[in-house]
């Protein structure tokens, strides 16, 4: 991967082998490797380890997850903060877990819809879960940076799913907690 950095710089007139960029495409490459590194991590595995049977079955919500990845479409980062909850049907999962699931999906190539939607298939089938809702606030720096330039926007996606897409007042009882202040 260095050498296709070096490329890069190359291509868009910088000399690499310049002071201050000759450990860049090295740099570049153990970056990409860690903000990508979810593609080798296994979601099932994660709700596996920590997986309990328990007489539960009211709503368990982690919210304010903060969150980096990369847009697919430009490889710039997108950021923010992910809400998830559950209402387990006799199975829940470790408290990190989720926060550790959003991690996983996070770190790859992404678009905000994706993410947030298979941060709740996985939730939903491993845990036979009676709903579950994802909800991701993020800002993009594809949208600030480049093309529209719009500095202040912030991109909000939700999948709802069971009773959170069924039942009003489980939903309205999910937005209200997210919405409190800690």
């Amino acid at each position: 991967m260095e050498e296709h950095i070096r490329s890069i710089l190359k291509t868009i007139g910088e000399n690499p082998d310049r002071e201050g960029l000759l450990r860049t495409p090295q740099r570049v490459s153990q970056a990409l490797k860690f903000l990508t590194q979810g593609y080798s991590m296994d979601p099932e595995k994660v709700i596996n380890e920590a997986l309990f049977t328990e007489d539960y079955e009211e709503m368990i919500v982690q919210k304010d997850i903060d969150f980096y990845s990369l847009c697919e479409h430009h490889m710039l980062p997108f950021f923010g903060k992910a809400h998830v909850a559950y209402i387990p049907h006799h199975k829940i999962v470790g408290i990190s877990k989720l926060a550790r699931l959003v991690d996983v999906y996070s770190r790859r190539l992404q678009v905000q819809e994706r993410l947030t939607n298979q941060i709740a298939t996985i939730i939903m089938e491993k845990l036979d879960a009676l709903g579950v809702a994802v909800v991701i606030e993020a800002e993009h720096l594809c949208m600030r940076m480049r093309g529209i330039q719009k500095q202040n926007s912030l991109v909000i996606t939700s999948t709802l799913l069971g009773a959170f897409r069924t039942r009003l007042e489980t939903r309205n009882e999910f937005m209200n907690l997210i919405r409190q202040k800690s």
